[in-house]
């Protein structure tokens, strides 16, 4: 399966942004109320200039205590994403979540961006392939 079939599985919720310089407490706010685990950092919704997870925030909940709600985004951003096409495996997608050990990747179109997906995803992804695998060798095998 290909990311394409991802994005279009989840529907069009669109991707949850925020702009730079909102707070990390801010951001902690969003990420409760859409119960999602990461948001991309971004002035136009298109343009990636970093993204920042659950994880992050504990990171430096744990580093600085409350004070960390109250430091700007992108103090904690990560700014070097990772993307990936609507063109590319889940396969291939899978392996570079697994080497990089993050679980949100923005999907590009040259330098804009036009989906999120999240190792969830991929893993349902995965799972749908291979029951459809499994399906298709049982008929095979059943003679259907």
């Amino acid at each position: 399966m290909q990311v394409l079939q991802i994005l279009k599985n989840k529907g069009d919720d669109g991707v949850v942004t925020v702009m730079p310089g909102s707070s990390v407490g801010e951001v902690a706010r969003v990420l409760s109320t859409r119960r999602i685990g990461a948001v991309i950092v971004s002035r136009d919704g298109k343009h990636v200039e970093g993204i920042v997870s659950e994880r992050d925030i504990v990171r430096e909940l744990g580093r600085l205590g409350a004070e960390a709600l109250s430091l700007e985004v992108d103090a904690i951003m990560t700014r070097k994403t990772v993307g990936c096409a609507r063109t590319d495996s889940t396969e291939a997608v899978m392996e570079r979540m697994t080497e990089g050990r993050f679980r949100h990747m923005p999907v590009m179109e040259g330098d804009e961006m036009i989906g999120l997906i999240s190792i969830g995803d991929v893993v349902a992804a995965r799972l749908a392939d291979l029951h459809m695998e499994k399906e298709a060798l049982t008929g095979m095998i059943m003679g259907n």
